[in-house]
């Protein structure tokens, strides 16, 4: 009888046993499985609504479904730029060309103390062209020396030159009627304003003789006739 009662104990005492080394088995299983698939957050934790996702880096929300175009900026024009004030002929309008002008020259004296020669530019060309400026002029001595005339004080204003117009300028000095002139003119050497190429001309008659030296005389700008 004895005997019985100390193997039942056995037998429940190995049961306990057996129960404890489950239950440890279970722990270890449970832990292994955590570490292989990585902690789950909540579901109560991640947004289910689009629309309060978290703003992009530009400050707007990002919608993937849209694509966003940049509107223009407006920009204002001002008048009254600095070209305004300047003339408005002449501009693009190609300065003529020597070999296009025929040029002529005579005396245009108001009186016996005043020595004038007009010179006319007359442009023979097709297209509308610019005179506007000062003419390059030389006087041509009898000695075949020329010599260059200096400018007098006047402002250019825009020549503009259609085929067939003309446009003129003038020399201006003092009549020498003593007859003890220094100079002998017998020619012009004009240059076109803006050339390098020039025309001859001849001295016109009944100008009256140059009082002093050439750079007594001036030549004055470029107008329409």
């Amino acid at each position: 009888m004895k005997n019985h009662i100390r193997r039942t104990s056995a037998f429940a005492a190995l049961g306990v046993a057996a129960a404890l080394s489950l239950t440890a088995c279970a722990g270890d299983d449970s832990g292994k499985d955590t570490a292989g698939k990585g902690s789950v957050p909540p579901a109560s934790s991640q947004p289910t609504d689009p629309a309060k996702a978290s703003p992009s880096p530009s400050g707007g929300t990002a919608d993937k479904g849209k694509t966003q175009t940049a509107k223009p900026s407006s920009v204002s024009t001002t008048s009254g730029s600095s070209g305004d004030s300047a003339p408005q002929g002449g501009q693009n309008v190609q300065p003529c060309k020597t070999q296009n002008l025929t040029v002529e020259a005579k005396n245009a004296s108001p009186d016996a103390s005043t020595g004038t020669i007009d010179i006319t530019m007359t442009n023979r060309g097709t297209t509308t062209c610019s005179a506007t400026g000062f003419a390059g002029i030389g006087i041509t001595d009898q000695d075949n020396t020329t010599n260059p005339i200096e400018r007098g004080k006047a402002e250019p204003r825009i020549t503009d030159l259609k085929p067939g117009e003309a446009a003129i300028f003038n020399l201006s000095y003092e009549i020498d009627n003593s007859a003890n002139s220094l100079t002998r003119p017998t020619g012009i050497q004009v240059t076109p304003p803006n050339q390098t190429s020039h025309v001859n001309v001849k001295w016109p008659a009944g100008a009256g003789n140059i009082k002093g030296f050439y750079t007594d005389v001036k030549v004055y700008p470029t107008h329409n006739k």
